[in-house]
């Protein structure tokens, strides 16, 4: 099958929700960064066979957001495009679906992108509530509504409160994390340690230019600026302001606060794909090539952050490769406790036996490789979005650091896990 290289990738600013980007829609911050990702690229939109968008919140008006972003962002009405969703890894996916289409000749250029806006998420009313309202648009006459009112209770009138809950469940990732972090015995000191390197590593790579390479600018709510940096990062906190912080899922024995959990962010990315033999039709520099992929499932009680955990050992193994081996590590930082109880298992010879049925662990990792221009406790987590920032992310310091190989692992809800080999062109 054809191989499949990256050009490029473009990102808007990710921003914690509620602040610069909240006046934006997934569809303006997808159309942004998709917008961007074209001109940046030279690449006439005609070339482009097909969009693939990841998200996890969907607003009702843009169902299809892939395809509204593509209308919206100048791709020709002849471009087909869709969604997808798949928690945290939405975007990964959408990378992955991507270069399906090319590798077997369905496509020779896609983009894969995410969105994701938690400042407006869709609120919806109570289940009575919205019965009444279905039956109110088959009534005629004054008559007819004045019948509703008699069963309507004030109770009725108060909408579901929104909650990032596993379905399956009940528990929130955070609780997860809380309850991996006592399992495995992750100190309050470690993941503030890890939560700290996460936001000083992000603030030197902007400060070196690194990503904001990657950003297209965006205007701020109001008209109150430019905003061409992600404004989450908080070079200034320190060890002392991180242990101050109140634990934030168990407030009797907790160790996870706010500042070792990823924040809600609002932002967009878009990375672009095509066939190794069309890229030099068109004039592209590629940046990587897509190597081995590797999807899991696990347990969503016990595994839910673990994804990376099962889904590493395979695609190494699928690929022939040691970890020893891999250049760059972007792995998705959905809470420090995860990140830490992660590189744990992967390195713990009887846990990989017993679980996996391996030989044992798949080697150090190497924290001089792993996220060295911060991650999502720092950058942000924008749910659809996260896995398009980790693949450019991973391509751009394996140009800088003339890596050869690298390696993207992310968790998602659900207990999923996504890991994805890149190769230098």
């Amino acid at each position: 099958m054809r191989d499949v290289l990256m050009v490029d990738g473009c990102r808007t600013p990710f921003a914690r929700s509620g602040t610069d980007l909240a006046h934006l829609t997934s569809y303006d911050l997808g159309r942004a960064a998709v917008a961007g990702l074209m001109n940046r690229s030279g690449l006439s939109p005609d070339v482009v066979d097909l969009l693939v968008m990841g998200t996890v919140i969907q607003d009702p008006a843009t169902s299809n957001l892939g395809r509204e972003v593509a209308l919206g962002a100048g791709l020709p009405s002849s471009c087909p495009a869709y969604t997808v969703t798949m928690a945290c890894v939405s975007s990964l996916q959408s990378a992955l679906n991507a270069v399906r289409a090319i590798r077997c000749g369905d496509a020779d250029v896609v983009i894969a992108a995410g969105a994701e806006t938690l400042s407006d998420v869709p609120i919806r009313l109570s289940k009575r509530m919205r019965k009444k309202i279905m039956k109110a648009r088959k009534v005629r006459g004054l008559r007819g509504y004045l019948d509703l009112l008699p069963d309507l209770r004030p109770s009725d009138l108060i909408p579901e409160q929104p909650a990032i809950a596993e379905f399956f469940t009940g528990e929130t990732m955070g609780e997860n994390a809380e309850r991996l972090a006592k399992r495995w015995d992750v100190s309050r000191e470690e993941q503030d340690r890890y939560a700290l390197r996460s936001h000083q590593l992000a603030e030197q790579a902007t400060e070196a230019g690194h990503l904001e390479k990657q950003i297209v600018t965006i205007y701020a709510q109001g008209g109150s600026g430019r905003v061409h940096r992600d404004t989450g990062v908080r070079g200034d906190t320190s060890a002392e302001k991180l242990a101050g912080l109140k634990p934030a899922f168990d407030r009797r024995s907790g160790t996870v606060t706010a500042g070792s959990s990823s924040y809600l962010t609002d932002g967009a990315a878009a990375v672009l794909l095509v066939g190794e033999d069309v890229a030099d039709e068109f004039g592209l520099r590629p940046t990587a090539r897509i190597g081995e992929s590797v999807v899991t499932a696990g347990d969503p009680r016990d595994e839910l952050l673990l994804g990376p955990v099962f889904s590493v050992p395979r695609v190494l193994d699928s690929a022939g490769l040691d970890l020893d081996e891999v250049g760059v590590l972007e792995f998705h930082e959905a809470f420090a406790a995860q990140v830490l109880t992660v590189i744990r298992l992967l390195e713990d010879d009887e846990y990989l036996r017993s679980r996996l049925d391996r030989e044992g662990g798949v080697g150090h990792v190497d924290p001089e490789r792993l996220n060295l221009w911060g991650g999502s406790l720092s950058i942000g987590h924008p749910f659809g979005a996260t896995g398009a920032r980790l693949l450019m992310n991973c391509a751009a310091r394996m140009e800088h650091e003339n890596a050869s190989i690298g390696l993207v692992a992310s968790c998602a809800a659900g207990a999923l896990g996504t890991a994805v080999l890149m190769e230098a062109v």
